[in-house]
């Protein structure tokens, strides 16, 4: 019997992708933003009637300086301007609307979203299910394992566990490792200078992990690089940057504010619940009448 799919809504993207994209037209009767909430809404409504799912679950990122990481380095994410009041005020709705559609949300100060993820995920698979990764986010392909998928919803592009190097130029289990050498300018973490993409590819191709890479930095001044010695010098110079970048770039998986049994079935909206709270929000019938259906469906009226 195939297994269950259990989806995992790496929600801050799209309530980004909401608050760039909508119309800012979209306020509630006191003249607050609502754009982000209405976009975000959209966009699970139309997860939900395309996937059906059984299993599902939505993590948000709390903050951008409470992270463990933070802690490890202080300059991570610091290239990001502080989210102004709106969107803070916009992503606890986006909780709350989740949750009115019968979506258990998860967020944590210390936990990022995709720590979250790579959690659940964690705790998933022993209980049978397979998942689905619903983000844009390359650095979540790490968390995947045979039968599982990366789902750029918005591209509808899936990338299976075993397409990740085609996709992406290194295994699943070496993303981390790719990432710590060539830095990643979204989060601030600098990475290796002079490493790019096809440079840290053919490295871990050879050496497999950063440790290994590490341990025989002797052995890359000849290989068929392109300016292989200069490689293997930065790579000397740089390599405890290299081993703090790999603590940040690795996502973690036993967040503590995630413990088994979860009961992560989707039971379908709670319509009256999602009624207040669009009436709060300021939005019209379509979304309300698009949950109905779906509602309808899942209760076997539709």
């Amino acid at each position: 019997m195939p297994a269950e799919t259990l989806y995992l809504v790496d929600s801050s993207v799209y309530v980004f992708r909401a608050w760039f994209s909508m119309p800012s037209e979209f306020v509630n009767e006191n003249g607050q933003p609502t754009h982000a909430v209405y976009g975000f809404a959209s966009f699970l409504l139309t997860l939900l009637e395309r996937a059906r799912p059984s299993h599902i679950a939505l993590a948000f990122d709390e903050s951008l300086t409470t992270s463990f990481r933070n802690e490890i380095y202080p300059e991570y994410k610091a290239n990001r301007e502080p989210a102004p009041e709106e969107l803070k005020r916009q992503f606890a709705w986006c909780r709350e609307l989740g949750a009115a559609l019968g979506i258990t949300c998860f967020s944590d100060g210390r936990y990022e979203a995709d720590d979250l993820i790579g959690t659940l995920a964690e705790v998933a698979r022993p209980e049978g299910y397979r998942v689905s990764i619903v983000s844009s986010d390359k650095d979540l392909a790490q968390v995947l394992e045979p039968s599982d998928e990366l789902w750029d919803f918005a591209r509808n592009r899936r990338v299976a566990y075993d397409a990740v190097p085609e996709r992406y130029g290194v295994r699943a289990e070496q993303i981390a490792d790719f990432l710590a050498l060539t830095g990643d300018p979204v989060d601030n973490i600098p990475g290796v200078p002079g490493v790019g993409p096809k440079t840290a590819g053919a490295l871990l191709g050879h050496f497999d992990d950063l440790d290994a890479l590490l341990a025989r930095i002797d052995e890359v001044a000849g290989l068929p690089l392109r300016g292989a010695k200069g490689v293997a010098r930065r790579l000397a110079e740089h390599q405890e940057a290299a081993r703090l970048a790999r603590r940040l770039t690795l996502i973690h998986r036993r967040a503590e504010c995630i413990r088994p049994p979860l009961d992560l079935a989707w039971a379908g909206p709670d319509l009256e619940r999602l009624d207040s709270l669009c009436g709060e929000l300021g939005f019209g019938r379509m979304l309300r009448q698009r949950a109905r259906v779906l509602s309808d469906a899942l209760a076997g009226n539709a």
